[in-house]
């Protein structure tokens, strides 16, 4: 009677130890949680069900499988290089460098088996592409827009697969070492243009400003005679002015005491002794005494 009911016991025990191990796996089974850095992908017998965002999910036990679990942090390709031809027939070698990360999961999952390696082909694709409608300087001088354009041309391509690219990068646009020599001498030839155009524009500038110099001077001498005359003419105003004024009278005792101090002037000179006046030049000499005593 005792085994009896001990082997009751025994067996009543084990069926709720059962019980209880089949709840643990329902709710092991049946309940995710989700890390906020991923999003898992359910299929039910094989085929997509749902996929599950950050925190806790329920899916059905036994039923649901969580298949894939997918990082949708930010991912860096490793740095690529390839070769590229420019339009104006220049190899370059371009190395570049792309960031992306997964929107769509479930997109990733049954598009696209490797996604790395299927980007990098798209990229080296385009890269070459767009170089191929360029000349050289237009790579060098424009790289910004062209790194857009390469972005913008890569989101298109990946954008079946649940993938965002959020950025592209030129690292390096390298050139064999022919073109870098012919680069070089090109560099050269052209500083020594600009060089001869700094001296060219040096010599134009003295020149002009010689040129300003002496337009200055003759406008500054032009002033100076023009000046002058203006002092002429009012001297000779002056005289007129005087003459009306005062009479004929007066401007030719003026005239006959210059005519004085000239003869008197000769007169004392140290070397003449004996002077020769012309019969006119007496007679007016004669005349300006008779004025002086007649004023006197």
């Amino acid at each position: 009677m005792t085994e009896d009911i001990l082997l009751d016991l025994i067996s009543s025990n084990l069926v709720w130890l059962l019980i209880a191990l089949l709840v643990i796996i329902v709710i092991f089974r049946g309940v995710k949680i989700v890390p906020q850095s991923e999003q898992f992908v359910v299929e039910r017998f094989g085929k997509l069900h749902k996929v599950l965002g950050p925190g806790i999910n329920l899916i059905v036990p036994f039923l649901d499988v969580v298949r894939h679990k997918i990082s949708i942090l930010e991912r860096q390709l490793p740095n690529a290089s390839q070769d590229a031809i420019t339009r104006d027939n220049v190899l370059v070698q371009v190395e570049t460098s792309v960031f992306y990360r997964i929107l769509h999961p479930e997109k990733t999952v049954y598009r696209i088996r490797e996604v790395d390696g299927a980007i990098a082909t798209t990229v080296a694709g385009i890269v070459r592409a767009e170089i191929g409608k360029m000349d050289l300087d237009e790579v060098q001088s424009n790289r910004s827009q062209l790194i857009v354009t390469i972005k913008a041309l890569v989101e298109d391509a990946v954008d079946d697969w649940g993938i965002e690219v959020t950025r592209a990068e030129i690292l390096d646009v390298n050139l064999d070492q022919a073109t870098r020599s012919a680069m070089l001498q090109q560099l050269n030839a052209e500083r020594a243009r600009r060089a001869q155009v700094t001296e060219a524009e040096g010599h134009k500038r003295a020149v002009e400003l010689q040129a300003d110099a002496q337009l200055y001077a003759a406008e500054q001498g032009a002033k100076a005679r023009r000046i002058e005359a203006d002092a002429e003419a009012y001297a000779t105003g002056v005289v007129a002015a005087a003459i009306a004024a005062n009479g004929l009278e007066a401007a030719q005792y003026q005239v006959a005491l210059k005519q004085v101090e000239a003869l008197n002037a000769l007169g004392n000179g140290p070397s003449s002794q004996t002077i020769l006046v012309p019969a006119q030049a007496l007679e007016a000499f004669g005349n300006a005494f008779n004025m002086l005593k007649g004023r006197g």
